[in-house]
């Protein structure tokens, strides 16, 4: 369980580390990330933010070893803004969910386009007519 004041540093991680992507860093391998969540010690002193990254694999390293490079930047950036003695450390991890959820879908649509495809020519489907038993 967490307490408020965690709540609060972690919506205003996902909501600093945000704007510093879409505003303050330059690096064109940053372009495409979005900020999902973020936990945070009990002590404040650690934290992990959930990004997603859009594009293949190449681009999802790229934008992972560029951010890996900005943490210093962005950790005290995140301090200066959010009025923090002690900065968190940061460590960036790469949400699997949206992946996952996308995944999914795709599934989802391809069992889809087969169902419509066997009412449309039901002996392409191999399997029995019920209404003929």
């Amino acid at each position: 369980m967490s307490t408020i004041r965690q709540e609060q540093i972690q919506n205003r991680l996902i909501e600093e580390i945000s704007g510093m992507l879409r505003r303050d860093l330059k690096d064109p391998r940053l372009g495409f990330i979005t900020v999902t969540s973020a936990e945070i010690s009990r002590d404040l002193r650690n934290a992990r933010v959930y990004v997603s990254v859009f594009g293949d694999e190449d681009q999802r390293k790229n934008s992972m070893i560029a951010l890996q490079r900005a943490t210093g930047k962005i950790r005290g950036e995140f301090a200066r803004r959010a009025h923090l003695r002690v900065a968190p450390e940061i460590i960036f991890r790469f949400d699997e969910g949206i992946a996952k959820g996308a995944r999914i879908f795709e599934l989802l649509n391809e069992i889809k386009t087969e169902l419509t495809s066997n009412e449309i020519n039901p002996e392409a489907g191999g399997g029995g007519d019920l209404q003929s038993e």
